[in-house]
């Protein structure tokens, strides 16, 4: 779904008014092959339940880094069941067992972590990228979250010609919260990202 930046900034106009699910059907109306990717983190229960109610057999593509607590694993599946989700699971080619023995999780200033978040992240998310080749990709960033996520708004189109949606954008924190009471839907703090190490460092997804 290829658009000018005009028509961008237009759509963004019109849908900042929206419902997370107007917008997700809407998105859904106009895609060919969408996918949503997850990773189980805080609030993603939202974004997961809009998607599904919009396109039931949406692909849910989730990237296990191998490094979740065991509170994110049993909330993942906890959802999955809940809301009925297309799972795709892709992971990383090496072994959390084996890379601990090589370089374990490598500080933000050691050039390994630039290694270490090519192997965990990126190389799982671009091969799945790769294999579902979507024209819609629906993911959760919100404004407030990186100097990188304020530039952008609930449509943004990527380097890779990819239409990023993000049906909660405008949301705060309360307001999902609010959400999820509203939908009865389950939510989960313990989470880690080693590659990220701050809450407000990118973790390079987002960059293209």
């Amino acid at each position: 779904m290829i658009l000018t930046e005009k028509e961008i900034k237009d759509l963004n106009i019109s849908l900042k008014d929206k419902s997370p699910l107007e917008i997700a059907q809407w998105a859904v109306l106009n895609a060919k092959k969408p996918v949503v990717t997850t990773n189980f983190r805080p609030y993603e229960s939202a974004i997961l339940n809009a998607c599904s109610k919009a396109l039931s057999d949406i692909p849910v593509i989730w990237c296990d880094s191998g490094y979740n607590t065991p509170n994110t694993y049993k909330h993942a599946e906890e959802v999955i069941e809940l809301l009925n989700l297309n799972i795709k699971l892709y992971v990383p080619k090496q072994t959390t067992a084996h890379r601990d023995v090589l370089m374990g999780i490598p500080d933000i200033d050691d050039p390994l972590h630039k290694v270490f978040t090519e192997q965990v992240k990126l190389e799982p998310f671009k091969r799945a990228m790769a294999d579902y080749t979507p024209d819609v990709w629906f993911t959760n960033l919100r404004k407030g979250q990186t100097a990188l996520r304020d530039s952008l708004d609930i449509l943004s189109m990527g380097k890779d010609g990819v239409l990023k949606v993000s049906p909660f954008y405008y949301y705060s924190d309360a307001e999902l919260d609010a959400y999820l009471t509203e939908n009865k839907l389950p939510n989960e703090f313990k989470y880690f990202d080693p590659t990220k190490v701050l809450e407000n460092r990118e973790c390079g997804l987002h960059t293209n």
